[in-house]
């Protein structure tokens, strides 16, 4: 593509945190960038940075229309706005000044159908569209983030020698792809996000039962998560972990974790992904406990008078007579191999979740591929994403994870250790929804016969709603209540 003298190779509106460190990693990658904000101060703020960051070539506008012009056709824009509302005012805004064959890329974190309704109205114009997932937080953001575009192919192109170069780089590529049609780049980072939520979710129930089943200390526990972090469970998420251990508190004594409140925010994609796994009709146990857990942080309150009133009521305190037993030594490793067989479900449910909504929507989304742009620059960036990747190019058609031959010999070899961390736990009284979701899952999807016979009999019974036999075809009714009243069963 040509370039324009004077003109910026792509623009970016939008200059929070998000939107100023993507536009400063635009700029630092050598393509000139063009950034504007409503509020002006924010635009003065970025240029201020991309000087004193290595004279950039980053130029600010204050009107929308300087903005536009300012860029060499087919132009590009990318906007960090709020999702919602705030989308829909800048693109109006934008599209006063764009004309036909331009693109605009959504790279907030934004509900999949806004993108697709978004994709048919620019249409009209003859403005390409990408709804464009950005994972990493603001670090990833300035320095390689992952980057899940969907939408129209055209505006990928457009700017894929962009994307390609400011992503994060792993040793097989860049970790961006063009993801699919419609709202799909949205949907993936979505998931992404439910998966995060579970991983999350996963290492405070690690945490709980090491420091108070065995009575761990945040010294040991930050030398525990470093050394995991250096083999199987590699991951960004535990490394940072062991890095919250280490942080003294500079307003009183001791580590700053143990001073934080215990109710976690949200901001709504986990409780998308839960929505559409339900949707779907796909099982996602790890991903909606880690949910029902940030709802329960919510009621501090609600959870310091059941404390009083359980106590009043008789409730003893469980752990110490199970602490009082243990060996340590063994407890940190069986927690080790319990965290990453509840992680590889955690995954696999994320997995079949995109696969199931791909073949809805005709989306035909690689899934080794988007293990693969996952390895760098996310929040769930791990070392075993790179083996999910592997599992899915032996076999595209996968069923589930857990029946890959790698990780099934995996999950067998850690069941023993998970099911006794679990149990522990369960003794203590200390809550682990997110590993007893993952055994559950497991549990159900290797048990080639359930009781949903039983559930099959009843709804049968109560509202005439058939089977089927196991010995023969077809539908079958049956008038339980009278059949059991003439038996002999005493």
């Amino acid at each position: 593509m040509e370039a324009s003298a004077g003109l910026s190779r792509i623009g970016l509106a939008g200059l929070a945190v998000m939107g100023q460190n993507l536009a400063l990693n635009i700029a630092e990658k050598g393509f000139p960038i063009s950034v504007y904000n409503r509020t002006t101060s924010k635009v003065d703020e970025t240029i201020e940075r991309a000087k004193s960051e290595g004279d950039l070539p980053l130029t600010g506008h204050y009107s929308p229309r300087d903005f536009v012009l300012s860029l060499q056709k087919p132009r590009s824009v990318i906007i960090l706005v709020k999702a919602g509302t705030p989308v829909d005012q800048t693109i109006s805004t934008l599209s006063e000044y764009l004309e036909p064959g331009d693109t605009i890329i959504d790279g907030g974190n934004e509900w999949y159908e806004n993108t697709e309704r978004r994709i048919q109205e620019t249409e009209q114009k003859g403005i390409l569209y990408l709804g464009m997932g950005v994972s990493g937080g603001e670090e990833g953001a300035r320095n390689g983030p992952s980057m899940m575009p969907g939408g129209s192919e055209q505006a990928y192109k457009n700017i894929e020698d962009i994307v390609k170069k400011v992503a994060a780089q792993v040793e097989d590529g860049p970790c961006v792809t063009y993801i699919g049609e419609g709202g799909s780049g949205n949907f993936v980072k979505m998931v992404h996000n439910g998966i995060e939520y579970g991983d999350m979710q996963l290492i405070s129930e690690a945490y709980d039962v090491l420091k108070n089943v065995g009575g761990l200390g945040n010294d040991e526990l930050a030398r525990i998560f470093d050394e995991w972090n250096h083999g199987e469970l590699e991951s960004f998420l535990v490394e940072i972990t062991a890095d919250i251990f280490k942080v003294k508190d500079d307003l009183s004594e001791g580590e700053l974790v143990d001073k934080i409140l215990d109710k976690t925010g949200m901001k709504g994609t986990g409780k998308w992904t839960v929505q559409q796994a339900a949707e779907l009709s796909v099982a996602a146990p790890t991903i909606a406990a880690s949910l029902d857990c940030r709802f329960l942080s919510g009621l501090k309150e609600e959870r310091e008078n059941a404390e009083a009133i359980l106590k009043e009521a008789g409730m003893v305190d469980q752990v110490g007579p199970v602490r009082s037993g243990i060996d340590k030594k063994r407890l940190i490793d069986d927690v080790r191999q319990a965290l990453y067989a509840s992680k590889i479900c955690s995954y696999a449910q994320g997995m079949n979740l995109l696969r199931a909504k791909s073949i809805e929507k005709g989306w035909g989304l690689d899934l080794g591929e988007m293990a693969r742009i996952w390895k760098g620059g996310c929040i769930i960036r791990a070392k075993f994403l790179d083996r999910i990747k592997q599992a899915y190019q032996r076999n595209p058609q996968l069923a589930s994870l857990v029946v890959d031959p790698e990780f099934a010999k995996e999950m067998v070899q850690r069941q023993a250790a998970w099911r006794r961390v679990v149990g522990l736990a369960v003794q203590a009284g200390i809550s682990t929804p997110g590993m007893c979701a993952s055994l559950a899952y497991f549990d159900t999807y290797r048990r080639a016969r359930l009781p949903a016979n039983l559930v099959q009999a009843q709804r049968d019974l109560f509202g005439a709603h058939t089977y089927e036999r196991v010995d023969r075809p077809g539908a079958f009714h049956t008038e339980w209540t009278k059949l059991a009243k003439k038996s002999n069963f005493k």
